[in-house]
């Protein structure tokens, strides 16, 4: 099936979240017909950067300054987005409403649209804002995945923790059977 992803990056810790997500979705694109596209905003590829070191940003990118793309409207929005890492100010400005950029606007896009929005909070610990903002969201439809890596499958390094999360996440967007990414995973 013919699926458009939107993948979102924001300035949060946790940019090796986004870099797995895209290898498995050019990994799975290969077997599946879909088109992933990339946002980030100015602080994301800064933190990038520091993260990812010698890691070149993905290409192409979207203009997360401007309103002129179709994700940006409900009659060509993404079939999923998902945010990751997600900023607790984008997960505030989404649930209440503020649409200040091309991520943003595309999210409440999602959620008008009632398609899957999945956002991956890498914060630590919660204040009651950010737990009623999730709310919110959650009520609204979205999905939240706080970046808390799985240890029952006993990763040994840091790169497994990061795939063991990154399955996940594309589990829960319905991208990929668990099955699908677990070959990934052990075979990536």
């Amino acid at each position: 099936m013919y699926k458009k992803i939107l993948i979102a990056i924001t300035g949060a810790s946790g940019q090796v979240y986004a870099k797995e997500i895209l290898k498995m979705l050019n990994f799975l694109s290969s077997a599946e017909t879909s088109e992933v596209h990339v946002v980030m905003t100015d602080t994301a590829k800064e933190v990038w950067k520091a993260e990812l070191t010698n890691t070149p940003l993905p290409q192409p990118l979207l203009d997360n300054n401007s309103f002129y793309n179709p994700f940006a409207s409900g009659s060509n929005c993404a079939d999923i987005m998902i945010i990751v890492p997600t900023t607790m100010g984008t997960i505030g400005r989404i649930a209440s409403g503020v649409s200040s950029d091309l991520i943003t606007r595309a999210a409440d896009v999602m959620l008008k649209e009632r398609k899957p929005l999945i956002l991956v909070p890498r914060e630590n610990p919660y204040n009651l804002i950010h737990l009623r903002n999730m709310t919110t969201l959650t009520e609204a439809g979205a999905t939240i995945a706080p970046a808390s890596p799985e240890f029952y499958t006993k990763p040994t390094t840091l790169e497994e923790l990061t795939k063991n999360m990154a399955n996940r996440i594309l589990h829960l967007a319905g991208i990929a059977p668990l099955e699908t990414s677990r070959k990934f995973f052990t075979t990536g």
